[in-house]
């Protein structure tokens, strides 16, 4: 077994971007080892038709999906989201963009745990806000994709009015 295919394995496994140190303490190596093994596996994926590639990420390297097959991601692998987290998905729609401060007082501490699982799934966009201590909260142009909507205040003009 080669490093590179070692690191390959490595890389798999963990999932996730990993440094030239943690690569180098998981393989039994050092750095430079596992530098010339990132650069060997960086050109075979290069030169293979291969769903997958090794990236340079800011935090490490990984090994992933190429951006051309995103699309069956999100055809296969569909979001598990709980009820709570999609009604703050929704309130967060339906008021974009809104401060994290007016969230919880309309949906609860639970949005606590709801904006960070939001965020990291995409669908939201979490930035601090300039005249306020809050956060000002968004929907991304994935939530549009992923659920298919065009545009959300076109639709909401278009239902009829419950009286």
């Amino acid at each position: 077994m080669t490093t590179a295919t070692k690191i390959e394995a490595i890389l798999y496994l963990k999932g996730k971007p990993l440094s030239l140190t943690e690569i180098a303490e998981y393989a039994g190596c050092d750095r430079a080892t596992v530098e010339e093994g990132i650069m060997e596996l960086m050109d075979n994926y290069a030169h293979r038709d291969s769903a997958l590639e090794i990236l340079e990420t800011p935090n490490g390297y990984s090994l992933q999906l190429r951006s051309d097959f995103h699309y069956l991601v999100q055809r296969l692998i569909p979001v598990e989201l709980g009820l709570g987290a999609l009604r703050t998905l929704a309130a967060i729609a339906l008021n974009n963009p809104i401060l994290q401060s007016d969230l919880i007082e309309l949906r609860g501490s639970g949005v606590y745990q709801h904006v960070p699982e939001l965020v990291e799934l995409g669908f939201v966009k979490k930035r601090r806000d300039n005249d306020s201590r809050s956060y000002s909260l968004q929907v991304t142009p994935k939530f549009y994709q992923y659920f298919q909507i065009e545009n959300l205040p076109q639709i909401l003009e278009q239902q009829p009015e419950e009286n």
